[in-house]
């Protein structure tokens, strides 16, 4: 497997969740990373492309020519070398934007080496000139050919734009390569696949899932901590958190509620960050423990998802399985691991407050094991690795 990151993060996880599941199956599996470290227990699995001086050159020619994918050639270069070494029989792409990897280079050697290739795709970066989220703005340039992108101050933010010529070279690179297969979390990003230039594949739909064992209901010390009372607790959570997370929409919101009933707690702030909150929002930073945060959202009546980009976020399905109902704004695929339950146009504050101010906020009628990650991992060892 290639990802960005190995046995951290949502991509990390998914990636270690697979690798353990095809272990156990008698096979022999590799994750190749380009970013952070690798977690103790994982190590086994652990193959480092690139240093991180690799990454800083490469985010720099990102920064400043817009060449994110297009840096890092000999340490692509090397890792093809090991890659042929090691001769695998299945290929998995994840996330292979992340300033570590020469698409290139790999893509060239892909075209020509014979082996299964599966490609998991977490955004939108594979068929966009520059975007990883494109939707945030509606934009479907990318569909005949991208240019002049509205974002390019967001990741992976570049001080000029390529993105015309950034589009031609994905497209020539990632089309015509023999027995790839691409799989999305959602039908969502499914439907974007089937518009752009990498529709000449089979995509295949496999949700990404979560683990049962430790994301249900919990005991929870979150309201006497904070004295919360019988407050009705309004929570958020993200791996980091910026205004394309909704930051700046909790914020308004908090504002509009009646403080005296309502309580907004956000998971995953920086120090930075819960340092500039105002009074009405308490802030938490990133927690390592599972525990802690299945607690925290036991403890809360509700879930907000106000994010401008999601694929097939896993925090709806955490929340759900712990018991508490998901508010969501209809953003990309959301609303699928909402299960369609309680969803708001995007944007829409007012009729976030309405919904709240009313609590008209069930939970969705779903069964806590078709949450679980095996029946992702089932769908992937079943329907795609094992097939010729």
């Amino acid at each position: 497997m290639i990802n960005v990151v190995c046995g951290i993060r949502s991509t990390g996880r998914i990636c270690t969740d697979l690798a353990r599941a095809l272990e156990e199956q008698g096979h022999e599996v590799k994750i190749a990373y380009g970013r952070e470290n690798a977690p103790q227990e994982f190590q086994n699995y652990a193959v480092r492309i690139g240093t991180d001086l690799d990454i800083m050159m490469h985010g720099l020619r990102a920064r400043l020519f817009d060449g994110c994918g297009f840096g890092s050639r000999k340490a692509t270069q090397r890792f093809v070398e090991w890659i042929k070494s090691y001769d695998p029989d299945v290929i998995h792409l994840h996330n292979l934007h992340g300033y570590y990897i020469n698409l290139e280079e790999l893509f060239n050697y892909l075209r020509t080496c014979g082996k299964k290739i599966i490609w998991t795709l977490h955004d939108c970066w594979a068929f966009t000139g520059h975007s990883a989220y494109c939707d945030t703005v509606n934009c479907d340039r990318w569909i005949n050919g991208c240019h002049d992108c509205p974002i390019m101050n967001y990741y992976p933010a570049s001080f000029i734009d390529n993105s015309p010529k950034n589009w031609i070279k994905k497209q020539q690179l990632f089309r015509n390569i023999p027995r790839l297969t691409i799989v999305t979390p959602s039908n969502w990003l499914a439907g974007l696949v089937k518009k752009s230039f990498l529709s000449e594949y089979t995509v295949r739909t496999i949700s990404n899932g979560i683990d049962t064992k430790h994301f249900r209901p919990l005991e929870s010390d979150l309201r006497a901590c904070f004295g919360l009372g019988n407050k009705k607790i309004l929570l958020g959570v993200a791996t980091a958190w910026d205004d394309m997370k909704g930051l700046s929409d909790f914020y308004r919101l908090s504002s509009m509620l009646d403080n005296e009933k309502y309580q907004i707690v956000l998971v995953g702030l920086t120090q930075k960050q819960i340092k500039k909150l105002p009074s009405t929002i308490i802030g938490i930073k990133k927690t390592n423990s599972i525990k802690e945060l299945a607690s925290i959202y036991s403890a809360a009546d509700v879930f907000l998802n106000l994010s401008y980009c999601e694929n097939y976020p896993t925090v709806n399905l955490e929340a759900i399985a712990c018991g508490t109902p998901v508010l969501t704004y209809d953003t990309g695929g959301s609303s699928e691991s909402a299960f369609g339950e309680n969803v708001v146009q995007r944007g829409n504050l007012d009729e976030v407050y309405k919904v709240i101010e009313n609590f008209e906020i069930s939970m969705p009628t779903v069964d806590v094991a078709d949450l679980d990650y095996k029946r992702s991992i089932d769908s992937y060892l079943k329907e795609l690795y094992m097939r010729n």
